[in-house]
């Protein structure tokens, strides 16, 4: 006689089976069969779902012309894929860093850093192509069901040791987050033949491809791995990718010779485009950040580590267990009613709140305990109305440490106040200007010449030049106007 827990796993073992045959599907960039458990009508709809999330995570680059530009490129490469009826969606986000990437259903973003970076119209075609190889290759919805498959799996030893699933069973849950799967080597690969597919058949000149590896492996190197973001430390070797796509070129058999470039159109067209962290949105003098648009500042904690994020700064404890965050605060009219608010949500155990002012202005402040997954955090919310906003600072930590950082965040809390430093107010960020040369130098003598907030070195990256080589008399070069924030 078979147990129960035999039968339960001998179930889940026929599920899984029945998941493998009903879920192979034929790739539609490739050919291949591969398992699919995701739908094209899933897929989709979580880019749907995804997108508003993204715009709002980078922001979108404040410029119409710039985002149909992109657009239009992107709809002309997706029209020749394996999946044209895609609701493909292309749009350039408001960040620093070099960077692309795609959703599940065709939305695909291209960061204004990498942009400042490119050389030609080709060279953003062919990242462009890149990203919807990923798409129609399938690879984001290819992970994500062999994710599922692997979850079911720990279902299955769940049914013999229920044990595995508490300790086990969410991180399958926790991978989910589409935005950043892990892209294998073999994805990659494969994703850079697409591009290659999508922008020779546009009649763009695959030869600009192999130019962005050199690029960002130049950008890598620079940044000691931290120009690029983390998801880049599962790409190939650019340089090998630099060889992979010459080969690719060569192995064609085609004279790409007479194809479009672009580079003189291209260059024109990010004259203007801001380079590198935009203070007006924000910016650190050591620990003090200092917001020009909205005409505060706050000084944060002696050897904490901070960020300014799109939607939020933060500041990390030295021994990574404490947190300081400033937000604005939604759905209040006063300081009062955002602590009430706060301290009426489930899990949250608050004290009295406590009126006030902080910097001249009305605040309100609340000690709490929340209980988590983690465990009880202790800490304390403070609400400050300033202009047209509500600000909230939230600081807590675990609820053994709580009491020897209270009087650290309560200080950094008490040095919100009104910028009034005009070199605060009224900086700037630093822009590209595109300089035709009038004759004929190294990119140090441009440099001297047409001085930049940047070094020779980063000015030799952004321009895709060796130090010492020679620029001919009438190429377009790059320039950074302006000065880092300080």
């Amino acid at each position: 006689m078979t147990s129960p827990a035999l039968k339960s796993s001998t179930a889940v073992s026929l599920l899984l089976a029945a998941n493998l045959v009903s879920g192979c599907a034929v790739n539609p960039a490739t050919g291949q069969r591969q398992l699919m458990l995701v739908s094209e009508s899933q897929e989709i709809a979580m880019g749907q779902q995804a997108d508003p999330g993204i715009s709002a995570m980078f922001g979108l680059y404040d410029d119409p012309e710039l985002q149909a530009y992109v657009s239009r490129l992107g709809d002309s490469l997706a029209a020749t894929s394996e999946r044209p009826h895609l609701p493909w969606t292309f749009r350039v986000v408001d960040d620093p860093i070099v960077n692309a990437f795609a959703l599940p259903g065709g939305f695909i973003y291209v960061s204004r850093g990498i942009m400042a970076h490119f050389n030609s119209e080709a060279q953003l075609v062919s990242v462009l192509g890149h990203e919807i190889g990923h798409v129609t290759a399938r690879h984001s919805a290819s992970q994500m069901s062999e994710q599922q498959l692997a979850q079911l799996g720990l279902v299955a030893g769940a049914v013999i040791v229920p044990d595995v699933a508490a300790k086990y069973g969410g991180l399958a849950q926790q991978a989910l987050g589409i935005l950043f799967l892990k892209f294998s080597r073999d994805d990659e690969r494969q994703a850079d033949m697409l591009g290659f597919r999508y922008m020779t058949r546009v009649g763009y000149d695959p030869n600009e491809m192999p130019e962005v590896f050199a690029m960002l492996g130049r950008v890598t190197e620079a940044g000691g791995g931290r120009g690029l973001p983390v998801w880049l430390s599962t790409h190939p070797d650019p340089g090998d990718r630099e060889q992979r796509i010459n080969a690719m070129i060569a192995e064609s058999g085609q004279d790409f010779t007479g194809t479009t470039v672009g580079e003189r159109s291209y260059l024109l067209r990010i004259h203007g485009l801001i380079y590198g962290p935009n203070p007006r949105e924000g910016f650190f003098r050591d620990q003090t950040f200092l917001h020009p648009d909205l005409e505060f500042q706050i000084r944060f904690p002696s050897g904490w580590q901070t960020v300014n994020q799109k939607t939020a700064v933060m500041a990390q404890s030295p021994n990574q267990d404490a947190i300081l965050q400033l937000t604005l605060a939604e759905g209040a009219a006063s300081p009062g009613e955002a602590a009430r608010q706060f301290a009426a949500q489930d899990g949250v155990n608050a004290g009295a709140v406590q009126d006030g002012t902080i910097g001249g202005f009305p605040s309100a402040t609340a000690a709490f305990a929340a209980d988590t997954e983690q465990g009880i955090l202790r800490g304390a919310v403070t609400f400050i109305q300033y202009g047209a906003y509500i600000y909230r600072l939230l600081g807590f930590s675990t609820s053994a440490a709580w009491s020897g950082y209270q009087q650290t965040v309560a200080n950094s809390v008490a040095s919100f106040a009104r910028l009034t430093d005009e070199s605060a107010l009224s900086v700037e960020p630093m822009r590209l200007s595109i300089i035709e040369l009038p004759q004929a130098m190294t990119i140090e003598a441009f440099s001297q010449r047409y001085p930049s907030g940047i070094s020779v070195e980063q000015l030799s990256i952004l321009n895709q030049v060796e130090l010492g080589s020679r620029m001919r008399a009438g190429t377009l070069v790059k320039r950074v106007v302006g000065e880092p924030a300080r």
